[in-house]
């Protein structure tokens, strides 16, 4: 089994994409695939579907606000060296339009606006097909030292 504490943060995304695995197990419930990657800038893909739904028949804004919040904290962790991790200190969502399963599949950017060595900011969204934002997000996340 490999240390993720001894790899970079690119490191451990490339590690975990040739293993064909997930960027988090979470990311299996919300269909989320991490499409491309460099440092400080992430993109995935997801397909919300009818499991997604709330009580009023449309995605549940926890959808957009976990592939947001999953955007902007990877786009933080790209910037990460060996040794360090982060967590999300707040996240910031505005809803745009709605989402239901007939929106398909939609994608999710990711950019860091500045990274230091105690936080990092991040900013997100999420856009449909055709390129209509349908959600933002800003963030921020504390950096720190794994050992």
């Amino acid at each position: 089994m490999t240390d993720f504490s001894t790899l970079t943060a690119l490191e451990q995304l490339a590690h975990l994409e040739e293993l064909g695995r997930p960027i988090a197990p979470i990311a299996t419930h919300f269909n989320l695939r991490l499409v491309s990657y460099t440092e400080g800038d992430v993109h995935f893909e997801a397909q919300p579907d009818a499991s997604h739904y709330n009580p009023i028949g449309t995605v549940h804004g926890g959808f957009a606000a976990t592939l947001l919040d999953s955007a902007c904290a990877t786009a933080i962790h790209t910037t990460l060296h060996a040794g360090q991790a982060y967590t999300s200190l707040e996240i910031k969502v505005n809803y745009l339009r709605t989402i239901t399963e007939d929106t398909g599949l939609v994608h999710v950017h990711g950019w860091v606006t500045k990274s230091g060595t105690r936080a990092g900011f991040a900013e997100a969204d999420v856009r449909d097909a055709d390129g209509r934002v349908l959600a933002t997000a800003s963030s921020t996340c504390a950096i720190f030292a794994t050992c």
